[in-house]
């Protein structure tokens, strides 16, 4: 058995053989498929079946950001619903284990697009069908009626954008180092003129291309990372997708959102608004707000970024671009504001 950071293989298929007799019929080897300050991802296999375990990061400590159970239980939750999920096979919640909590998925095949090598290889019609896939999968995401699925708990939709706008000012103040044009300004008038949220719904809060795995028929087959999924206002999901979608274009050395959006032939952000406000019949005319909130809160964990950078808490390339990211990022968000 080959041996990973954060994955001890012979405590995994101890648990295995004990909690689900038989899946695991050859010795384990597995390898870090994504890994980083978010959850740690591992394809593992026995040479003849592949599964994904998740655990958090090494060394954190907001175990609230990293919770395993989180994931789990919406993911299997959604199983059986026009959403479309991993398999969920095993949560394990005791540390002592592999040193963390973690869960066991089935491995699913295809590809996720990440980045404009990948996006390129896709005709212009089948990025219009793509875009559209992505914005149907969300709107069918919104149109779960949580207590249906056994999620009717899962978070407090009373108060939400409220608490996100100070949640995100908090980790701004945390993140202080240095001056930023207008940031103050769009935290202030994000915060005097919070919308009233006209339903609750469960929330993916992360929700992108690159955050979907799509099959080689081009269909969306399972949407992934759900650790900031609750419930609340599903025009936050909205509004974060524009920002995901467009809101980089131009940027240059942008680490995120890559090969999306009309400078990669794809589809605008006004147009995957209008497929969702067809295809849901919600009345988006507010959804500036959502826009802005969407710049500030990726403003802020860019900041974040840059403010380890600068403290030599970082690993890894590429860190030194990020601070120039924000400032462009606040600009939007402003602009995203004027009708509010």
């Amino acid at each position: 058995m080959n041996e990973l950071p954060g994955l001890d293989l012979a405590a995994l298929r101890e648990h295995l053989d004990a909690q689900l007799p038989g899946l695991a019929r050859g010795p384990l080897s597995a390898e870090i498929v994504q890994g980083g300050r978010s959850n740690l991802t591992y394809l593992v296999t026995d040479g003849t079946d592949r599964w994904v375990v998740r655990r958090p990061p090494l060394g954190h400590v907001l175990a609230t950001a990293h919770d395993m159970s989180r994931e789990h239980r919406v993911m299997s939750a959604l199983a059986g619903t026009a959403v479309p999920v991993p398999e969920t096979l095993l949560l394990c919640e005791d540390d002592d284990v592999i040193g963390a909590p973690f869960y066991v998925m089935r491995y699913v095949p295809g590809t996720v697009y990440r980045k404009p090598e990948l996006t390129e290889q896709l005709t212009v019609a089948q990025r219009g069908d793509l875009s559209m896939q992505l914005v149907d999968v969300l709107a069918d995401l919104h149109s779960i009626d949580p207590g249906t699925v056994g999620l009717g708990d899962f978070g407090r939709p009373e108060g939400f954008l409220e608490r996100q706008v100070r949640r995100w000012s908090k980790q701004l103040a945390a993140s202080h180092s240095r001056d930023i044009e207008g940031i103050e300004e769009l935290r202030d008038r994000l915060a005097a003129s919070v919308p009233a949220t006209s339903r609750a719904a469960i929330v993916h809060g992360d929700y992108r291309l690159d955050n979907v795995i799509v099959g080689d028929d081009l269909r969306i087959t399972a949407v992934l990372d759900w650790e900031m999924a609750t419930l609340g206002d599903p025009f936050t999901d909205l509004g974060l997708l524009a920002v995901y979608w467009e809101g980089f274009g131009g940027i240059p050395t942008n680490p995120i959102a890559k090969g999306v959006g009309p400078e990669y032939d794809f589809p605008t952000a006004r147009e995957l608004l209008d497929r969702y406000a067809e295809r849901s019949g919600a009345d988006l005319s507010e959804l500036d707000w959502y826009v802005g909130f969407g710049f500030f809160k990726i403003a802020v964990i860019l900041e974040g970024i840059h403010y380890r950078y600068t403290r030599k808490q970082t690993v890894g390339e590429g860190f030194d671009h990020v601070g120039g990211l924000v400032a462009p990022l606040v600009a939007q968000g402003l602009a995203a504001l004027k009708e509010v």
